[in-house]
């Protein structure tokens, strides 16, 4: 019977033991780590800035995570810190700005904030060097979430040539803006999982792709070439806004009726002079029959 209990016992932790180390994983995934459902790792070479490189992190955070949600991830410190950082609703949906916390620390920034909404998108520039013609330029994803569908999409300077990337993103099309642009979806990546993307290319010209095309449409998701949407007031805050108006209001109505009222009393009260006794020059009142001075008549 006892040699059954040590036997039992040991099975028992044996199977609960993987259970309880992989607890405090848990924990931090959903304290700071929050899956995401997809992420979009946009690199724009030279697009609005000369010598940088315009970044864009689009998250989409799963659906099975509480909102708000912590969200913690690095950045190159080279970028000197994000240029925007908002979040939306939906993919597509209006982008409004978000506070966030940033510490740096040898080679990255590290950005936390709370997500208040299922997608958030920063943005922010890396040094290019463009003093030769040919030209290159590599980001890093250190893997500080973990993502069930990466998608890089890296786009073409104009007047560009010999331009490669890697990983190979074999799809190509032309935005609204007239520029290539090259993607892929890369899958699934684990918390850890690290993707760098190597650029290359060549360009004489020392004009941003902006200052060359001059797109009428460019990327309605990009905040750089605009400032962000500030949200609206709240309904909480636009009820006190009326009721301070409505305040306000009721206030200057009373004391205009309370100048009025004083106005009106001052006026029933002062005398009503009729005359004067032509006697000894007295004011008389209207009604009067004799001079309440001199007594004379004054019929």
């Amino acid at each position: 019977m006892f040699l059954a209990s040590r036997i039992l016992i040991s099975i028992l932790a044996v199977i609960l033991t993987p259970a309880f180390a992989a607890a405090p994983a848990a924990r931090d995934v959903a304290k700071g780590n929050p899956r995401l459902a997809s992420l979009q790792i946009e690199i724009w070479p030279e697009f609005d800035r000369p010598a940088a490189a315009l970044v864009i992190l689009k998250g989409e955070i799963a659906a099975n995570v509480p909102l708000p949600a912590a969200v913690s991830l690095r950045i190159a410190a080279s970028s000197g810190g994000p240029s925007a950082v908002a979040s939306s609703a939906g993919l597509n949906g209006n982008l409004a700005n978000l506070k966030y916390d940033r510490k740096d620390a040898g080679e990255f920034i590290t950005l936390k904030f709370e997500a208040p909404e299922r997608v958030f998108h920063i943005e922010f520039y890396d040094p290019l060097v463009t003093s030769a013609p040919g030209r290159s330029y590599a980001y890093a994803w250190t893997g500080d979430l973990p993502i069930d569908r990466l998608r890089v999409v890296v786009q073409e300077p104009a007047t560009a040539s010999d331009f490669s990337v890697q990983p190979a993103l074999d799809a190509t099309a032309v935005g609204q803006d007239g520029l290539s642009y090259r993607s892929a979806d890369l899958g699934t990546f684990q918390a850890g999982k690290r993707l760098e993307v190597k650029v290359r290319y060549t360009k004489t010209d020392s004009r941003t792709s902006v200052e060359i095309v001059k797109p009428n449409s460019p990327d309605s998701s990009k905040l750089s070439a605009a400032p962000l949407p500030i949200a609206g007031p709240s309904k909480t805050e636009l009820a006190i806004w009326l009721v301070a108006v409505a305040a306000i209001l009721g206030l200057g109505a009373w004391a205009a009726m309370m100048w009025w009222y004083g106005r009106e009393k001052r006026s029933d009260s002062a005398p009503s002079h009729a005359g004067f006794c032509s006697k000894c020059g007295a004011p008389s009142r209207s009604g009067d029959r004799f001079c309440s001075k001199c007594g004379a008549n004054l019929a």
